[in-house]
């Protein structure tokens, strides 16, 4: 039986409107730096379609054997800090267009 891959989605506000975040891809570390990259996290409005990703630096490598990192384990004021960078940035969540692609520091500035 081939198991269903479940994305967890949370509902955040931020100035007063309700963004939905999911965590979109998990960091990558390697020896190519071409191939390192940290973590992404998908962000919409709730009454929203276009979606922006905001990509994180890659950060330190975690010990061998550590735990992968799970959405719920990200802090919401780290979130709610990349999605007003993002919206200061010219992300507009209610216009129509493609996924933009938003570089955020480590704290989400």
């Amino acid at each position: 039986m081939s198991r269903s891959k479940h994305t967890e989605e949370f509902e955040i506000e931020v100035d007063g409107e309700t963004y939905v975040w999911r965590l979109q891809r998990k960091p990558k570390w390697s020896s190519d730096p071409a191939e390192r990259h940290g973590m992404g996290i998908g962000v919409r409005h709730k009454e929203g379609q276009r979606e922006a990703v905001l990509e994180f630096p890659v950060g330190p490598q975690p010990r061998f054997g550590a735990p992968q990192l799970r959405a719920s384990q990200i802090q919401p004021e780290l979130v709610e800090r990349a999605i007003g960078s993002a919206i200061a940035a010219g992300w507009e969540p209610l216009s129509r267009g493609k996924t933009v692609i938003i570089v955020v520091d480590e704290t989400g500035g």
